[in-house]
């Protein structure tokens, strides 16, 4: 298969595929923190290149529920974070870019991102870390087009809240964002014969 994993630097997705035997690639504005097939740029410019799967991960700032509380009109942040109307067209723009993804001439896709009512479309599942080896908790949303659910494949105990608790840093982002190795293995394991 040829695979294309949107939104992703960090490798985890693209390498799990690559495991599996098939040609993989990730694409994102940042350059890859692994070794591996990465275009680094607009995805928009290769949904139409041929693949035959997508796992998209868009960034979730903007469509996030935690981050509700700040799209009323209220003084500006001491952080200089958007609040308001600022923020309210970072949410349009964000969801015009899920739409792309949704709508991309690709004939299976997952879109994962967490929770959110700001999403007007139903996720078709949510998974936990926790169902895939890793004792932690983030619920995570997954919007299937041609795919079938994922089937959790190691059930751990556990229920950290590791990464909700992160204290403040550079990086927080960076670790909030990362996707479970074992997420991507069953992605690859379940997904990987479709076509």
């Amino acid at each position: 298969m040829r695979v294309l994993v949107a939104c992703e630097y960090s490798g985890t997705v693209r390498d799990a595929f690559i495991r599996a035997g098939h040609f993989a690639m990730s694409c994102d504005l940042l350059p890859t923190d692994a070794p591996g097939p990465h275009w680094q740029g607009d995805v928009t410019e290769i949904l139409d290149a041929g693949w035959d799967l997508m796992i998209a991960h868009p960034p979730c700032t903007y469509l996030a529920r935690s981050g509700m509380r700040w799209l009323k009109d209220q003084p500006p942040l001491k952080s200089g974070k958007p609040v308001g109307a600022e923020r309210r067209a970072l949410l349009a723009e964000s969801l015009a870019f899920f739409e792309v993804l949704m709508n991309a001439p690709i004939p299976h896709k997952c879109i994962e991102n967490p929770r959110s009512f700001l999403i007007p479309w139903p996720a078709t599942q949510y998974i936990q870390p926790w169902q895939f080896g890793h004792g932690e908790t983030k619920e995570t949303g997954l919007w299937l087009d041609n795919l079938p659910p994922l089937t959790p494949t190691d059930v751990v105990d556990g229920r950290e809240h590791r990464i909700h608790e992160l204290p403040p840093s550079d990086d927080r982002w960076k670790v909030r964002s990362a996707t479970y190795r074992g997420i991507a293995d069953a992605m690859a394991d379940q997904w990987g014969n479709l076509t």
